[in-house]
């Protein structure tokens, strides 16, 4: 990431956030127009999909950007002193705008209305501690392979996901502007824009309670001690 300047990483974030909308709302899509009775397939299909894409564009934009495409994941490396405040709000914003036009090019591809409010109500402690729970791991997916294996961290990343869209009440959103683009999404993936506020607070709880768990959980005994 150091051998590329500010502008190729910011590029690198929008590209690849708006990639991974893209692959979540059309598969989602997808999924719901071949199996319109039965959400587990749908769900699977979209699984399996978000998994895969996420691989793919750590293993592209991780060298270039660090493939954050999450701003709980940009906000965590920020604690951890790894990239600048000014830095971090400038991949916040193209995170946001990425996920917005991947969201756009789903409508487009499927042929519907590009500008659509979520109805798909998801509400409540359970959802948001789903949420919490969800981003916390991400998070320690993250930093744990960063200290230990850093090659694996896209096939962790993508399985991680994969199982969290099953094992979390809120199918594992584990994202901000994920959420905020799938408010704007009237189909399978899709959140109201009233439940966001609660899913985004719950993400950015459970990627700070990570990050801090795991600097401590990783720090190495001292010689003195």
């Amino acid at each position: 990431m150091a051998h590329f300047d500010l502008a190729r990483r910011l590029t690198g974030e929008l590209i690849g956030t708006a990639f991974l909308l893209a692959c979540v709302i059309g598969s989602g899509i997808m999924g719901e127009t071949l199996s319109p009775n039965n959400d587990g397939i749908a769900l699977l299909g979209n699984t399996i999909a978000t998994g895969a894409i996420l691989v793919v564009l750590i293993l592209i934009f991780g060298p270039i950007s660090g493939a954050h495409f999450n701003p709980a994941v940009t906000l965590s490396f920020l604690i951890q002193n790894q990239i600048s405040v000014r830095e971090a709000i400038y991949y916040w914003v193209c995170q946001i705008a990425g996920g917005l036009l991947g969201m756009l090019a789903a409508h487009f591809m499927f042929e519907l209305p590009l500008f659509q409010i979520s109805t798909n109500l998801r509400a409540g402690e359970s959802q948001w501690l789903a949420e919490a729970i969800a981003t916390f791991g991400l998070v320690a997916t993250i930093i744990g392979c960063l200290k230990f294996k850093p090659a694996a961290i896209p096939y962790a990343v993508g399985l991680y996901i994969t199982a969290g869209y099953w094992f979390t009440a809120s199918t594992s959103f584990a994202n901000p502007a994920v959420t905020l683009a799938r408010s704007l999404t009237n189909t399978f993936s899709g959140i109201a824009p009233i439940n966001t506020p609660g899913f985004i607070i719950a993400q950015v709880i459970g990627a700070i309670a990570a990050t801090y768990c795991f600097l401590w959980l990783l720090k190495e005994k001292s010689v003195r001690d």
